[in-house]
């Protein structure tokens, strides 16, 4: 993909173009034929650990990592490229995602080479499964609200308090996460990010079932948990920055990327073809625009991509991001209902793909937050 004079080429070049037809090949090849159980119940994760491993096996899980990570130096153009193919594909959830796609990009910017070097080869191998430590009882969007402490001892850190709604936290052998390190300093200072082995003396994870029957969720309780120096990802008291640059990557590209909602809005003009008998004007003008919104997501985010290559980070116009998947999201799966009519009772995939849409204003911070960062902090208006 690349400019000239005359406007913009979106087309592969003649190595982007390869790379896509080895993608395409290995995971019409390899993708298992039936759907795997889902990644949040206990057999669901193990199914889908297995795959995470064929992936890595084949270097496609973290194409654009460097090759002595685990990955192939892709560019991000060829991971866009790569994700597409991966949705197309009708490929298995990434239940590493919070590893490779939320901490990975945090490592690779704040973290110390003996992190990264020991951090993402096992990382990348599905060998440890991290889960993030935002929310708490008393702070779920008010990140900066945290009431978890963590307390310098003699070459380390004794962590207490509680994380809650942690996705996979079940399954997950270590946590990243934020806690308070300096009580008397402004709520958004005096934080420090921490990475914990989920094994350490006087951790303990309390799974929950939701009414859907998923289990991963879990609270996380930390009683005086010791953790060594080398456990702070990117400086004392430095955490709310550090924190930022991943809930970017939250609400950004890396987590959702166009790919996602590309395929799904094949998948809904498939259902609209279909369910004709079902598709009224009103329907069919629904359809149209959630296919040209998820069109116009994957511009926006080429647009976002070459940005970056030039040196310019989305920063808090990554809120735009979140905001904007989060709706299509839901209008994705509301207009496939309304095709299915009494039938999405039987249909698995659209009806738990809406249950789960609509935790997207919620999570990676609730859009009534986003819309605030965005008034202020894109649009420089005053606060309210």
């Amino acid at each position: 993909m690349s400019a000239d004079p005359a406007g913009i080429d979106l087309t592969d070049t003649p190595a982007e173009a390869a790379f896509r037809a080895e993608a395409r090949d290995w995971l019409r090849a390899s993708v298992p034929a039936e759907p795997l159980p889902s990644g949040d119940t206990r057999d669901g994760f193990a199914a889908h650990l297995a795959w995470e491993r064929r992936l890595f096996d084949a270097r496609w899980a973290v194409v654009s990592w460097p090759e002595a990570y685990g990955g192939r130096d892709a560019s991000l153009w060829e991971w866009l490229i790569f994700e597409e193919e991966y949705y197309a594909a009708g490929a298995p959830q990434r239940v590493t995602q919070n590893g490779i796609f939320l901490l990975a990009p945090t490592l690779f910017e704040f973290g110390t080479d003996e992190q990264r070097d020991t951090l993402l080869p096992r990382m990348a191998a599905a060998q440890d499964l991290w889960c993030q430590g935002w929310s708490e009882p008393g702070a779920g969007s008010d990140l900066a609200g945290i009431a978890s402490r963590a307390v310098a001892v003699d070459g380390g850190w004794r962590l207490s308090g509680q994380k809650t709604w942690t996705t996979r936290g079940a399954f997950s052998t270590h946590l990243f996460g934020l806690f308070r390190t300096d009580p008397d300093a402004p709520r958004h200072r005096g934080l420090t990010y921490f990475l914990v082995p989920l094994s350490a003396d006087g951790v303990t994870v309390r799974g929950f079932g939701r009414l859907d029957g998923d289990e991963g969720f879990a609270e996380v309780f930390f009683d005086d948990v010791f953790v060594p120096d080398s456990a702070v990802l990117g400086g004392v008291h430095q955490g709310w920055n550090v924190a930022m640059a991943t809930t970017g990557s939250e609400r950004g590209l890396t987590l959702r990327s166009p790919g996602r909602f590309l395929h799904a809005a094949e998948r809904l003009i498939a259902l609209a073809v279909a369910r004709k008998d079902r598709l009224r004007p009103a329907t069919r003008e629904r359809v149209v625009r959630a296919w040209l919104r998820a069109r116009a997501y994957r511009h926006f985010t080429l647009h976002q991509v070459t940005g970056l290559i030039e040196g310019r980070p989305p920063g808090a116009r990554s809120s735009l991001n979140k905001l904007y998947w989060s709706q299509l999201d839901i209008d994705l799966h509301e207009v496939a209902l309304e095709l299915l009519g009494a039938d999405a009772l039987l249909d698995g995939a659209w009806t738990k793909g809406y249950q789960f849409s609509l935790s997207g204003p919620i999570y990676a911070g609730t859009n009534e937050i986003q819309r605030n960062i965005v008034a202020e902090r894109v649009l420089g208006l005053p606060r309210a």
